[in-house]
């Protein structure tokens, strides 16, 4: 073998081994984020992160509908669905950081995620109740909750000696027109009445910025008062087709169930609408669902009707408002 055939050789061996080397702290470093401890965020101004832009179906790029507000050191969620936990990490967020949740309504897509976050943000170091606000029915979710998980609670409570106070919620049920201010943050509720169920908007104000976070697709009236002159809405955009379109597709659906779950969200169609009515600077669209339109299609849709800036928000996204 001719020496620069060696060199050759030994300049490829050097190549793959360091390539390899690469790969192995590439992993490593993923495995890191993965699993490291987070430091809790924190915001020089009042931010929105969409943790999760899904809905009720399943969708691997879109987690269960959960959005957090976050203001100086302070984080709070509205709503909680499916993958919360996963979700949070992927936005950069310590699981046991957010203190208060607030829910829209009990249908169990913004519901599923309680224990989730519960159990697993105590395990990381909670140590005192999670505050849970929402409208009626919220207290015997929570007590439900907790008592299916009760004995296992207990004893892994006991197994790592766990602070109690960590693992529940602290329950409050409200209406209409509750407020509070907590760190300079103003939260008020406004009801959307005329669903299958209560259910409320949220505002959020600090400073001269403004936020409104909705889950509901009925009370379209409601929903634009409570919002009106708001710097941002967050709100759902759901494409549901038509029958006849489904069935020139050739796909067998139930024309009746279309119908009732186009009454239950927030078409695409109309989105912008309610968002000029409102009188917004901002619509962030989440809650999302197949079929995967592209985000520029969305847009196109949305712009026709609302003038303002539109966000198709994906998992993880950080707005201001």
């Amino acid at each position: 073998m001719t020496p620069r055939l060696l060199l050759f050789g030994f300049l490829a061996l050097m190549l793959m081994v360091g390539w390899a080397g690469a790969c192995v702290m590439w992993r490593a470093a993923t495995v890191g984020e993965m699993v490291m401890p987070l430091e809790p965020r924190a915001f020089d101004e009042l931010e929105v992160i969409t943790v999760g832009t899904g809905s009720a179906y399943e969708n691997p790029e879109r987690l269960g509908p959960t959005t957090a507000l976050g203001w100086d050191s302070n984080l709070v969620l509205v709503d909680v669905g499916r993958g919360s936990a996963e979700a949070l990490r992927l936005s950069g967020i310590p699981v046991s950081q957010p203190t208060t949740i607030f829910l829209t309504h009990l249908l169990p897509y913004n519901t599923v995620g309680l224990d989730d976050l519960l159990y697993t943000g105590w395990l990381t170091g909670r140590e005192t109740p999670v505050r849970l606000i929402g409208p009626r029915g919220t207290r015997e979710l929570a007590r439900r909750l907790q008592e299916a998980h009760r004995e296992g609670g207990d004893g892994h409570a006991r197994s790592l000696g766990l602070p109690s106070e960590g693992g529940r919620f602290e329950v409050l049920e409200v209406g209409d027109g509750w407020n509070e201010e907590t760190d300079g943050l103003r939260i008020s509720a406004g009801a959307l009445p005329g669903g299958p169920l209560p259910a409320l908007a949220w505002r959020f104000e600090h400073g001269d910025r403004s936020v409104v976070v909705s889950g509901t697709g009925w009370a379209a009236d409601a929903l634009t008062r409570f919002a009106s002159g708001a710097d941002m809405l967050v709100h759902e955009a759901v494409y549901i087709p038509p029958p006849e379109d489904i069935e020139d597709a050739g796909i067998i659906a139930d024309p009746e169930r279309l119908r009732r779950e186009d009454a239950l969200h927030t078409s695409i169609l109309k989105v912008g609408e309610l968002a000029r009515r409102a009188g917004v600077d901002t619509l962030v669209l989440t809650r999302m669902r197949p079929p995967p339109f592209f985000d520029i299609q969305v847009e196109s849709i949305v712009n026709d009707q609302f003038p303002g800036r539109i966000e198709v928000a994906a998992d993880g996204d950080s707005f201001t408002p």
